[in-house]
């Protein structure tokens, strides 16, 4: 089947093709379980996570000093969601 295409498989035929299922999810194929014909599961992959590059805003990021000091009480309280108002 074509990539993106939906394939409704019964129980008994997961349980049989499991690994040309997964194959095909893999491959972009969403495949749904059913049981008798009601659809019960959806098969879909797993996000993979992005390739991470250590260093890549390196030189792109500036902290001025003024970044590490102490806030004021006021924009502390808004910062931990805090309503010293009342």
């Amino acid at each position: 089947m074509a990539p993106n295409a939906t394939r409704t498989v019964t129980i008994h035929e997961a349980k049989t093709n499991l690994s040309r299922l997964i194959a095909a999810v893999e491959a972009g194929e969403e495949v749904v379980i059913a049981r008798g014909k009601t659809p019960a599961v959806r098969m879909v992959p797993i996000a993979t996570k992005p390739h991470r590059v250590p260093g890549l805003w390196k030189g792109k990021i500036h902290l001025g000093p003024e970044f590490f000091e102490p806030m004021s009480e006021e924009d502390l309280a808004l910062w931990e969601g805090r309503d010293d108002s009342l």
